[in-house]
């Protein structure tokens, strides 16, 4: 059974910063694209960030450049996505999702494998 397992959301205030963390089981982890994205209210779901399979290289939607960063450990089966500078419009349920397939490039990734969610609250 393939599972996606974020943790690490909460409340914070604007300028502040949270660390998402997401634990994937059920599939092989360290050969597959993971990405982030996020869900506002009344609003559809977003691309936030992707990583590739290596952690060689990533993307990033243009609002988080320079803010959040993606990364992984391949031995822990996690990727994570550090979020500093936060904006009260960073307010999302954000989701962690990984590829269909194993080793391609992250621009052709097709996310199959998501998560539940983890609430992130900005405050002004």
């Amino acid at each position: 059974q393939v599972q996606l397992v974020e943790s690490g959301g909460g409340l914070v205030q604007a300028g502040g910063s949270l660390r998402l963390s997401c634990v994937v089981s059920g599939l092989t982890f360290s050969n597959r694209a993971m990405g982030w994205f996020r869900q506002a209210p009344g609003k559809e779901r977003e691309f936030v960030a992707a990583i590739k399979w290596s952690g060689f290289s990533s993307d990033y939607a243009d609002f988080v450049k320079g803010r959040f960063t993606i990364s992984r450990d391949n031995a822990k089966n996690t990727v994570y996505l550090q979020m500093n500078s936060l904006k009260p419009e960073d307010t999302a349920v954000y989701y962690c999702a990984a590829d269909n397939k194993v080793l391609g490039p992250i621009w052709e990734a097709r996310y199959e494998y998501w998560g539940q969610g983890a609430q992130v609250t900005v405050s002004a």
